[in-house]
């Protein structure tokens, strides 16, 4: 082979090594954004639940227009996006999901924190 042939064959396994770690770096940012949307999704569900749960009479197993009594349902407090935590007052709910995927400083993994209302979501904290 000639000079050219090989300087040729060179760069082309250059530009194809770099197309390849740009790939994967995508690819990592594209999953953590979606884990991270996913336990919004998720966190947003459990709000809604918790809500249910205040306005629902205490005669029917509710709150009676209190939070006081409500807990993450067992079979979604872990789930394939991540796992969920509740703190709960009387008229609020502290939701917490730590995603499977790393977060924007790349050691912690995406973790959310929603703050629920007996009405409305009132804040929502990407924390990772």
């Amino acid at each position: 082979m000639g000079q050219q042939q090989l300087l040729l064959i060179v760069l082309g396994v250059i530009i194809v090594g770099i197309a390849v770690v740009v790939g994967i770096n995508v690819f990592t940012a594209s999953s953590s954004q979606a884990n991270r949307d996913a336990v919004i999704a998720d966190l947003t569900n459990l709000a809604s639940l918790s809500q249910q749960f205040y306005r629902k009479p205490t005669a029917l197993g509710g709150g009676g227009n209190t939070f006081t009594g409500w807990t993450v349902p067992a079979t979604i407090d872990t789930t394939g996006n991540g796992v969920y935590t509740a703190t709960v007052a009387a008229q609020s709910v502290t939701l917490v999901g730590t995603g499977n995927e790393k977060g924007n400083n790349g050691t912690g993994k995406v973790q959310v924190t929603m703050v629920v209302g007996p009405d409305r979501i009132t804040s929502t904290t990407i924390n990772n």
